[in-house]
């Protein structure tokens, strides 16, 4: 699934590995072409696929787009969905939108990986100990 270039796929690798730095959370972005489902109920999918509930403190993000179908989605965990305020999804979802209106899908997903990041950092700080649960590469699917 060629939707990024190489230097686009890693910039979003970069945002997810320093959103993660100083944070004990785990984000991951989700990509497919097509979603016949809501956006929200393939992010939920996803999450589970990708074992994103197994995250030792329950905080994990995943941010879901599908790229033809132009449907997207931003959830997460017990853990986070507990300390966020209750707005946070959606204004989240709000400036990502503000860039992918313009055709700015790298821009959109690297606002709300840094946004996510800057919540996990609040609740979730760094703990000593920490260790990457899960791999900062974009999970590409194929509607199955």
């Amino acid at each position: 699934m060629a939707v990024f270039t190489d230097e686009e796929q890693e910039r979003i690798q970069k945002a997810v590995a320093e959103a993660e730095k100083n944070t004990s959370g785990e984000i991951r972005v989700c990509m497919e072409k097509t979603c016949n489902d809501e956006a929200l109920d393939r992010a939920v999918k996803y999450f589970a696929r990708l074992e994103m509930h197994k995250t030792k403190l329950r905080n994990g993000v995943l941010i879901y787009v599908a790229t033809v179908d132009r449907k997207f989605a931003i959830i997460g965990d017990a853990g986070i969905n507990k300390v966020v305020p209750a707005d946070f999804w959606d204004t989240t979802k709000e400036d990502m939108l503000s860039h992918f209106k313009y055709g700015n899908l790298v821009e959109g997903i690297v606002t709300g990986v840094t946004k996510a990041g800057e919540q996990l950092k609040k609740y979730f700080p760094h703990l000593l100990d920490d260790k990457n649960e899960l791999p900062d590469d974009i999970a590409f699917m194929d509607g199955h």
